[in-house]
């Protein structure tokens, strides 16, 4: 159990799960740097968030819902909750995640949402089979199902994150595909910080055998 003073925010595991040195350059640096691509993914947010809660039949949609969870040591914000009403009258608790670009290959993406849904079940004590991601470029839905392994890699990635915040400390580059999209290519410089090590090495193995 965490207490409220250690908690971190949600979206720092899709960070992390995404790339730690991202997820310590925004957290522990503080550093943030907009592209278009943020811009559009901020906006989108924004946007939802704005929209208010609304009900059709036996659909009930809240916006910007705030969350928070003890167990995980974890604060932040859902972008949607949908609640469906059953047959016998319970209602099914949906968290539905909004992103700006499409799905990505890796779960960085479903760990926020798993995350999200972890909080939701400490707070209304009640369990979450699913929810979904909206991707903005395709305009699609994710159909995303809180199984065993997807729950544990959620709270695995959460200890990992308070571990690397609470440690101050900012790992190293490693550069890949992935960078090209990232906001913080500039201030990471993976390719560069990649080459000075790998000269580094080279010349301490030199130097080692001589």
């Amino acid at each position: 159990m965490y207490s409220e003073d250690d908690f971190v925010q949600l979206s720092a595991l899709q960070h992390y799960a995404f790339c730690p040195r991202q997820c310590a350059l925004i957290h522990v640096e503080q550093m943030w740097s907009e592209n278009l691509l943020t811009a559009q993914g901020r906006l989108m947010h924004e946007h939802v968030h704005e929209e208010g809660d609304e009900s059709r039949g036996d659909l009930y949609i809240e916006r910007g819902v705030a969350l928070r969870s003890f167990t995980l040591g974890l604060i932040g914000k859902a972008d949607v909750i949908e609640y469906h009403r059953q047959t016998d009258g319970n209602w099914l608790v949906f968290p539905v995640e909004y992103k700006r670009g499409k799905a990505k290959p890796d779960n960085s993406d479903k760990i926020q949402l798993c995350a999200q849904a972890i909080c939701l079940e400490e707070m209304r004590n009640v369990r979450i089979p699913a929810g979904a991601i909206f991707y903005g470029k395709t305009r699609k839905r994710l159909d995303v199902a809180f199984d065993d392994a997807l729950r544990w890699e959620t709270q695995d990635t959460a200890q990992k994150t308070h571990a690397l915040l609470e440690s101050g400390r900012t790992p190293g580059p490693v550069y890949g595909r992935r960078c090209e999209n990232c906001s913080l290519i500039a201030e990471c410089m993976p390719q560069t910080i990649q080459k000075k090590r790998s000269v580094e090495n080279y010349l301490k193995r030199v130097l080692d055998k001589e």
